[in-house]
């Protein structure tokens, strides 16, 4: 071990002990000591306002907790930069994108303090990407599950009543739903597969179809993260990534009966508002925006279909509450988040931002809302991977994809040279 592992390792050392000390007592403690606590994240700060005043009603020890709002495509900078300087806030929200960037910058909340089997028995099962050997880097506090849009004008007018359950059905609908005049123009489009540059959320896309075929991309051992892409089924000769991406490519090959996408066509979203694509895959958040940028379409909502294995899974974008590392309130901080993330909270978050809840319990109990009803089901088996560097490794999707359909490589080949270089970026980190 270098001098410098050493080094790193007796700093975490100092603050599990140190962390062990400070929360000591807390979980058993029905007093709270919040203090003046400053809170970082990307949330609309009208949601957040209102979430706070009604803890502060429930109890007015947490007067001290104040909201940040910062504009999502700087806060990763505008935080590292304000940790940097010891101007930074004493809990920020961690979104699971940035697991890996930030986790050193993050106080590590100690399993004396919350245990892990109340962690796994409150949270869905993505809110272990938060979990560490030495303790946990976030709270769960918002899911975004990736969901299927589909358009009910189009699947009437070919006499189908319901959306695909499963992939499977997706042969059979492309070759009659898909229309193209003489020259194989593509005019009304099934499904925004095969391409990367014009389909939105097209690695969230991909993601989903791997962790379906039994690939979880990435995973923690220990403290080094081990990159899954390459891994092969047991007693199978065939990985997981490779099956779902020979399926999601297909959709692209003119010469295949099921050819409904390429790259010549707008973007998926403006496909789909326009009324000339019958499935479009987004985000639950993403609802609203749909609605109005074109009150007139008419579409509804379901969950992602699955493969006939076991492994459901949906792409879901998730943000904990984590402890900044050098707060001067640790034991004020893990109160306020805490509070934040109890099912009184948390199923008032639901309501102020239209999505699920990430506690287990909460789900139980199906909304109303036919919208909401489709993102509960969908949050519980959303998933996500520990992501080195996203805008890097969305390069390194896009160009898998790409050499793949132009013929410049074989599948596996390709996800071979994916995996290797996803692994030059986890090592980057790592050193």
């Amino acid at each position: 071990m270098s001098n410098f592992q050493i080094s790193i390792l007796g700093v975490f050392l100092f603050f599990i002990v140190l962390g062990v000390i400070l929360f000591a007592g807390f979980g058993n403690n029905t007093s709270t000591t919040i203090g003046t606590v400053n809170i970082w994240g990307t949330v609309d700060k009208n949601i957040m306002e209102n979430l706070l005043a009604e803890l502060r009603r429930e109890d007015d020890s947490f007067t001290g907790v104040k909201y940040k709002e910062v504009n999502s495509e700087i806060f990763d900078e505008e935080l590292a930069e304000a940790l940097a300087s010891g101007k930074g806030p004493d809990v920020f929200m961690l979104s699971q994108y940035s697991i890996l960037k930030h986790q050193d910058k993050i106080f590590p909340i100690p399993y004396e303090s919350y245990l892990m089997r109340d962690f796994k028995d409150k949270f869905i099962e993505e809110g272990e990407l938060y979990l560490k050997e030495n303790g946990i880097l976030s709270l769960p506090f918002i899911v975004d599950p990736l969901v299927m849009y589909w358009n009910r004008d189009i699947f009437s007018r070919k006499g189908i009543s319901v959306p695909p359950t499963s992939w499977d059905e997706f042969f059979d609908l492309s070759q009659n739903i898909t229309e193209k005049d003489d020259n194989l123009n593509i005019l009304t489009s099934l499904v925004p597969f095969g391409e990367f540059r014009n389909i939105n959320n097209a690695k969230e896309i991909i993601s989903t179809l791997i962790m379906q075929a039994g690939s979880p991309i990435t995973e923690r051992s220990g403290d080094d993260i081990n990159i899954a892409l390459t891994r092969k089924k047991t007693q199978s000769s065939i990985m997981p990534a490779e099956e779902a991406i020979n399926f999601f490519t297909q959709f692209s090959n003119p010469v295949n009966s099921v050819y409904t996408w390429n790259r010549s066509l707008v973007s998926s979203e403006k496909l789909f508002l326009t009324g000339d694509l019958a499935i479009y895959f987004g985000f639950a958040s993403e609802l609203e925006g749909l609605r109005a940028k074109n009150p007139n379409l008419n579409f509804d909502v379901a969950p992602i279909p699955q493969t006939n294995n076991d492994n459901n899974a949906t792409f879901g974008r998730m943000w904990g509450l984590s402890i900044a590392r050098n707060s001067k309130n640790i034991g004020g901080s893990f109160n306020a988040i805490k509070g934040l993330t109890g099912d009184v909270m948390l199923r008032k978050l639901s309501e102020l931002n239209n999505l699920p809840p990430v506690s287990r319990n909460l789900l139980v109990k199906r909304p109303e809302s036919p919208y909401l009803d489709v993102f509960y089901r969908s949050a519980i088996f959303s998933k996500a991977w520990l992501d080195p560097r996203p805008e890097e490794t969305s390069l390194i999707f896009q160009d898998m994809i790409e050499s793949i359909i132009s013929g410049r490589e074989r599948t596996v080949n390709a996800i071979n040279r994916a995996s290797s270089e996803m692994k030059v970026l986890v090592d980057d980190l790592e050193n």
